[in-house]
């Protein structure tokens, strides 16, 4: 007779082990169970930093139930039945026997504090691998009317956790991650080349506005022949050589972009049709470097969050470092879509009257004559 599959056993074997933190919870709720007065000794965590529903509804209803006396406590189970009915109202299939079980599994109930210390340590993971995912969504949502105002909002939302987790846990010196840091995204955008494209072609036919466009560097660019142009550009200004395609081309040769695979007549084609206004391409550009920037140092810091060997001192060093990849841009971007200062007029210096001299007692002296050759 063939022997009929036990589907209960194959899905208990496909249930993930509990994590460590798991039983750090399990640690903590027997211990306030076994001695509900220990409850004044575990500060800094809230129901929402348990990592299930059903244990955070225990300690909501424990923190909501006066403490009975210790002794009586020994004597009945007259508060674990208030605690047990008071956490029914937020989750169902919860049962006395499990109430048991977190007090028989609760090494040491003094040592609360320290469990409630991991609680928190965890949470605050969760926290800011939560707000690095918001970041990384903002940074790539076309949806977004301003979609660089909103994903630098994010940021500082996730810098603001990390403050948070620093004031809580301060960070040591030196304590860096050891998690390696993802690859960057490298998407191969025709828009984008296409861009960077007109923004070259434009500036080379105003090559006054290059100047002006400091904010704009050359890792801006998704391509890497583009940026070596505007780099090519950027020279040739500042050296107040003349610029157009064949002086740009002959600074490309100069660079080793030609031997690189360029060809001089696709150089001068591409640089030969001007569209718009340097300005308009740049800042476009710059933006997609803001928003690629973002998404990266989300990425980063989630990477650090699912890391479990990554301590909550770590966590804070790590994700300031990588934010702090983000400042210089953001300055270049507000320099960008700043308005231009307009140009006050020179102010004169009014001159003033002639001071009155103590009086004269007796007559000037005559002029002197001019003596002529």
């Amino acid at each position: 007779m063939p022997r009929t599959p036990d589907t209960h056993a194959d899905d208990l074997d496909t249930i993930p082990p509990a994590q460590p933190v798991f039983h750090v919870e399990q640690a903590l709720l027997g211990a306030l169970l076994l001695e509900p007065q220990r409850l004044s000794d575990v500060t800094g965590i809230v129901s929402e930093a348990f990592s299930t529903a059903v244990h955070a509804a225990l300690f909501a209803a424990i923190r909501s139930l006066p403490a009975p006396d210790p002794l009586q406590h020994t004597k009945n189970t007259k508060w674990l039945d208030e605690v047990l009915a008071a956490a029914h109202k937020q989750v169902r299939g919860l049962s006395a026997s499990y109430l048991h079980t977190l007090i028989q599994v609760c090494p040491w109930p003094r040592h609360a504090p320290a469990y409630a210390r991991m609680i928190e340590a965890e949470h605050s993971r969760r926290r800011l691998c939560a707000a690095a995912q918001r970041l990384t969504q903002t940074a790539r949502d076309t949806s977004l009317p301003q979609r660089v105002a909103t994903t630098l909002a994010e940021a500082d939302a996730l810098a603001t956790v990390a403050d948070d987790i620093a004031a809580r846990f301060p960070p040591h010196s030196g304590s860096l991650p050891h998690t390696p840091a993802p690859s960057p995204a490298t998407p191969h955008d025709e828009e984008a080349a296409d861009e960077e494209r007109l923004l070259l072609a434009t500036a080379t036919a105003h090559p006054s506005n290059v100047e002006q466009m400091r904010w704009l560097t050359p890792d801006d660019f998704t391509h890497p022949l583009h940026a070596e142009l505007w780099q090519c550009l950027i020279t040739l200004t500042r050296r107040g050589t003349p610029v157009d395609p064949v002086t740009v081309l002959w600074e490309a040769q100069h660079r080793g972009l030609l031997s690189a695979g360029a060809e001089p007549r696709e150089l001068l084609d591409l640089l030969a049709r001007p569209v718009g206004s340097p300005e308009s391409w740049g800042e476009r550009i710059l933006q997609r470097s803001v928003l690629q920037i973002a998404h990266h140092i989300g990425r980063r810091i989630e990477a650090f969050t699912q890391d479990p060997a990554t301590t909550p001192y770590q966590l804070v060093v790590g994700s300031r470092r990588a934010l702090a990849d983000l400042c210089a841009v953001r300055t270049r971007w507000q320099h960008a879509t700043s308005p231009a200062p307009q140009n006050r007029p020179a102010r004169t210096r009014a001159t003033a009257a002639p001071r009155a001299g103590p009086p004269r007692t007796t007559a000037p002296p005559p002029p002197t004559a001019r003596i002529s050759r």
